[in-house]
């Protein structure tokens, strides 16, 4: 039998003996991406995540539960994780962010460490516990946004009567792809405060810099406060300035380069008029939302969820979703788009 013959010989086609070939192959650490390229490389992203809705009264509910259970001290982070239900036990909302629910109740502390993984939170109950980042110690809100940037020192406390309740997220999943995660707890659990409640801001939130600040991939505002926040947008309505799919959207910026936040993480805060019914709209970022006023609901793919103030959903990557509201209401909302405009990679529907 000539070669060419051998070349098309059915034998050599037959599917138990590619099997045979791929079994002898493996042994050298060698698979065929024929076999996989379009699991590898598809027409267009494909998402494990699903629409998933958090409805904070019933939350709330169980996580006070969790103050009988365990301490702050004995947690480190009494934390709730809101794990899709498309990736069950994997720790995250969406492929790159994990979020979950802090608690944090009256005269306890979250001791103080840092770590590789950036944090955000955005405060959803209570009033004037404190979180410390560098140095200087915040007042916390609810709709306030709380930065804590890769390696930034940060303990919370609540010498209030009150728990309170904040919406964690963070970039660890992506710092886990990488192999990169370090952790370090101090001896102290409370860091010294070093700057006045409200320095960052008035420092570098202001429209003016300190002479001489530099170009920072995080931004140095520990805190953005939802009362400085929210009349801007009323400002932007009032000057017509809605967007037919986002609304009254503003996108929370580092002031040292115009930039957003953070570089793996990057939010916005929106406000949808009464009677706003949104265009469709869809990208490659999965985004987190949280109700901060109002109601409403939000149709993503073909589920519809209704919410109201504190409820938490997810829209997963590439999947159309459009906001609707008969009484005027605002979303906050964060995503991993600014690492995947890093990477060239981001891609919206107009």
């Amino acid at each position: 039998m000539t070669s060419a013959e051998q070349s098309v010989s059915p034998r050599r086609n037959t599917q138990s003996a590619r099997q045979d070939y791929y079994d002898r192959i493996a042994a050298y650490g060698l698979s065929p991406a024929w076999e996989r390229l379009r699991d590898l490389i598809a027409r267009e992203p494909k998402s494990q995540c699903v629409p998933a809705i958090w409805r904070f009264k019933e939350v709330k509910a169980v996580l006070m539960e969790s103050a009988e259970l365990i301490s702050a001290e004995e947690a480190e982070r009494r934390v709730l994780l809101l794990e899709n239900p498309g990736l069950p036990g994997q720790s995250r909302i969406t492929q790159t962010l994990l979020a979950g629910l802090q608690l944090i109740m009256p005269g306890e502390i979250a001791a103080g460490h840092r770590h590789t993984a950036s944090a955000i939170r955005f405060i959803l109950d209570g009033e004037n516990a404190y979180t410390t980042v560098e140095g200087e110690r915040t007042s916390m809100s609810p709709g306030d946004f709380i930065l804590t940037p890769n390696w930034s020192s940060h303990d919370h406390g609540n010498m209030t009567d009150e728990p309170m309740i904040w919406l964690d997220v963070l970039d660890v999943p992506i710092i886990n792809y990488f192999e990169t995660t370090f952790c370090e707890s101090f001896d102290c659990p409370t860091q010294a405060v070093a700057h006045r409640d409200g320095d960052s801001i008035a420092f570098f939130g202001s429209g003016v810099l300190p002479d001489g600040t530099a170009a920072l991939k995080s931004s140095p505002i520990i805190n953005y406060p939802y009362a400085r926040t929210r009349p801007i947008l009323e400002r932007l309505r009032a000057a017509g300035r809605v967007d037919e799919r986002h609304g009254v959207r503003v996108r929370y910026a580092n002031p040292t380069n115009g930039e957003w936040t953070m570089p793996t993480m990057g939010a916005h805060v929106a406000l949808l008029p009464a009677g706003f019914r949104g265009g469709d709209y869809r990208a490659t970022d999965g985004t987190i939302f949280v109700c901060v006023e109002g109601c409403g609901s939000t149709r993503v793919g073909d589920r519809d969820f209704e919410w109201r103030r504190g409820d938490i959903f997810v829209a997963p990557p590439w999947l159309r979703y459009a906001h609707a509201t008969d009484v005027e209401s605002v979303l906050f909302s964060i995503s991993d788009r600014p690492a995947q405009e890093a990477l060239g990679i981001w891609r919206e529907i107009v």
